[in-house]
């Protein structure tokens, strides 16, 4: 395990400047703060917690709130946790993980544990996580937009979600789908009333009618038709409805194997008959899927990483200017589950 020693060594400075770069005891030039962190994260120094905090007075610890039901997180939680965990490390700093739903925060909750700042991670309109903290005066960062009416311009670090899916459907509309069903977030999700915007707006400027069969939002996290979201509303789209969708955008991969499970007792086919699009999916389970599933690249860890860095230079850890809200680029990765018509 690499010591103070060894980064004062290669950053070639002094034992206590290092100390005072993650101190804070003492202002250090921007120069040598970016030299001192870029040698922590190279040797993988984190400093100790327990000093730290007698000298700076802080907790040394920030909060992770993502609203789950269960323990088991899908890829693309697990991706940005690790990218949450691992530069929070490199400024000393532990994170408090805390996995209470939304609707269902009562104390305690992260604003009564010693934590100097959050990240709210999956934000709802008028979210009570959001307005404890801000009533409690704890330095936050949401990663996805804030809607409480109460809170103007919180920082926020975020993919474009409105032309990701706009991208989406021009993709599928160019391979020649005028039938599409999309499968969003829950509703109270800023996320989801962002992403409806998005499809709404490319339905509209193809000239596709948007009717009431094309969105549908996943349940509430705790109902029981959670863990299968996607399956009923297909087999009842497709099935019952008769409704000729041919194309299905899925709002991760869990869905979208719920998707295929559910066109494959309809005894249709994917691609042939139906093309899936997966908005965030584990980038590896969409290679081993048969067939592999095209889905977006979220950048899940760099979500993490940056929303942590914004949250830093909100506690001065950081300085230099920094903008409120971050954009996280995406990508289409194509596969094998959309074809054209």
């Amino acid at each position: 395990m690499a010591k103070i020693d060894d980064v004062a060594r290669l950053a070639k400075v002094s034992k206590g400047t290092v100390s005072n770069v993650f101190s804070q005891k003492r202002r250090t030039s921007k120069e040598v703060t970016e030299r001192v962190l870029s040698v922590s994260r190279q040797l993988n120094y984190v400093p100790n917690h327990i000093a730290r905090s007698l000298v700076t007075k802080k907790t040394m610890a920030i909060g992770l709130t993502i609203p789950h039901g269960n323990f088991f997180f899908s890829a693309f939680h697990n991706q940005f946790i690790n990218g949450v965990i691992l530069e929070a490390s490199y400024y000393g700093y532990r994170v408090l993980l805390d996995m209470i739903p939304a609707h269902k925060v009562k104390t305690p909750f992260l604003s009564s544990y010693p934590i100097d700042g959050a990240v709210v991670m999956s934000p709802t309109t008028e979210d009570e996580r959001i307005n404890l903290m801000h009533m409690e005066n704890i330095p936050f960062v949401t990663v996805g937009r804030v809607m409480n009416s109460n809170i103007e311009n919180a920082p926020s670090v975020d993919n474009d979600n409105q032309a990701i899916i706009y991208n989406i459907c021009k993709y599928l509309i160019d391979k020649g789908h005028r039938n599409i069903m999309f499968l969003n977030a829950n509703e109270l999700m800023t996320v989801a009333i962002v992403r409806n915007e998005g499809f709404i707006r490319a339905l509209k400027e193809h000239q596709i009618q948007v009717e009431d069969h094309m969105i549908h939002h996943k349940p509430a996290i705790l109902s029981t038709d959670y863990m299968d979201y996607g399956y009923e509303e297909t087999v009842r789209t497709l099935g019952m409805l008769d409704k000729k969708v041919t194309a299905i955008i899925a709002d991760d991969d869990r869905t979208a194997f719920s998707v295929m499970n559910a066109i494959k007792d309809l005894e249709l086919r994917v691609p042939e008959d139906v093309s899936i699009f997966v908005i965030c999916g584990d980038l590896s389970m969409m290679v081993q899927s048969n067939p592999s599933l095209t889905s977006m690249d979220l950048q899940p860890s760099e979500l993490g990483a940056q929303s942590v860095r914004l949250l830093m230079r909100k506690l001065e850890v950081l300085q230099g200017d920094f903008p409120d809200h971050i954009i996280i680029d995406s990508k289409i990765v194509e596969r094998n589950s959309c074809a054209e018509l």
